[in-house]
This record gives structure tokens, sequence and C-alpha cells, in this order.
């Protein structure tokens, strides 16, 4: 059974350079995908006709707020500059072929708010509607610093220095 934490969300400028990497989305709290269809409903003299009409997608990310971070970044600059983003939601589980299972699409940011209580962290909420449909297909195994940033597992003693891994940036993906 697939958990939350086993799914992050890359994103990168459509402007970005051939072969550059996409940016996790460091210090995400969640993210959600959505599809609706509209529904074409209409009464006519011999009965209901029923249909299919426009399928809409859109993806809701939430992420503690981090000046530094390119993913948040990339977001942020996608509105601001009106530009399209290209998102993957990837599984970080292997599948059968060895990669990653993911849904790709190309978006447009909708919104983006900044909440800043008294009393906690500053949280980035973001909506992002897919242009077009997205697309399911798979990926190559993303680097071990990328899975080990969104899972932190075990570690022998002596192994590695500094502190618990969300203080650091969020590195790039595949």
């Amino acid at each position: 059974m697939q958990q939350g934490k086993d799914s992050i969300l890359l994103v990168q400028s459509t402007s970005a350079e051939l072969a550059a990497s996409g940016y996790v989305i460091g210090n995400s709290t969640e993210h959600t995908h959505s599809m609706e269809n509209e529904l074409v409903d209409e009464n006519t003299k011999f009965g209901r006709i029923l249909g299919y009409g426009q399928t809409t997608e859109s993806f809701d990310i939430t992420a503690y707020g981090d000046t530094t971070d390119p993913g948040q970044k990339a977001i942020i600059n996608g509105i601001r500059q009106k530009k399209q983003v290209k998102l993957w939601e990837v599984d970080l589980n292997l599948n059968e072929n060895g990669k990653h299972n993911t849904l790709f699409a190309y978006a447009l940011v909708e919104t983006v708010e900044k909440s800043a209580p008294q009393d906690g962290f500053v949280e980035v909420s973001s909506t992002v509607q897919v242009l077009g449909n997205s697309v399911e297909g798979e990926i190559d195994p993303l680097p071990v610093e990328v899975i080990e940033f969104a899972t932190y597992g075990f570690e022998a003693p002596g192994t590695s220095t500094g502190e618990f891994p969300e203080q650091e940036q969020a590195p790039t993906g595949a």
C-alpha cells in the first residue's frame, strides 16, 4: 500500500535548459492531484442525455516556506512571470521495471498563498492547473540524495555529519 510520504513532486520551469534536473519541492507537507469531468446533462422529449464534457486537472501543493528552495521558487516564478511549469508526481518506490511510476503534466500556476501565523512556520500553498491532460509514465531511478532527502532512513553511527536532513536545501531530481 502506498503512503503519502512515498510520493514527491518535482517541478521545472519550461525555460530550463535541455537536460536540466527537476527540483524537489522542499519542505512539502502534502499535495493532492484532482481530476474532474464536467457532465453534460440535458433533458429531451425522449429522455435524459448524459455525457462527458471537459476534463480538468489540478495539483494543490502545501509546503513550509523556504526562500532558498529552488522547487518553491520555480512555482512562485511561474505565477509571477506567467510562465508554464513542468510537474512530475513521482512514486519513490521502484516498479517491476526498476523505475519510478510518474505522472507528468505541463501546467500553469493559478494561485500562490503564503500564510504567516504568529505561532508557527510560514506555509506556502499553491494550486497548479494542468494544461490538457497529465500523462502516466516512468522515469529512471532518482539519485540517492533525492530519495534520502524525501524519506531519510537508517544510518549507522559515524556515516554522516550534520543535522536532520530537513535543515538542508532540497536536492534536484531526475
